[in-house]
């Protein structure tokens, strides 16, 4: 039986692919949340604020993360086949 290579650097890339793609697919759901709470009139200033700012640092995190890793935003945007694209 031949046994398949393994590199490590592939598994750990793909490892913070997957990881790096379902925060992604949350954080944009938190985003379309928080403007729908928005545009509703049901957050007080400082909780917009403070949504703001989270966002934010979640947003730099994730372009610093993706650096780390060596990763575009294309890659995180994981093909479903005949559901299509996931984000």
């Amino acid at each position: 039986m031949e046994r398949l290579p393994i590199d490590s650097n592939q598994v750990e890339q793909g490892l913070a692919k997957l990881v790096l793609t379902i925060i992604e697919l949350l954080r944009q759901l938190m985003e379309r949340q928080a403007m729908r709470r928005v545009e509703n009139d049901s957050l007080t200033d400082e909780q917009m604020e403070e949504l703001g700012l989270t966002l934010m640092r979640l947003e730099e995190k994730m372009e610093e993360l993706k650096l780390v890793f060596g990763l575009e935003n294309e890659d995180l945007n994981i093909e479903l086949g005949p559901l299509g694209k996931l984000l």
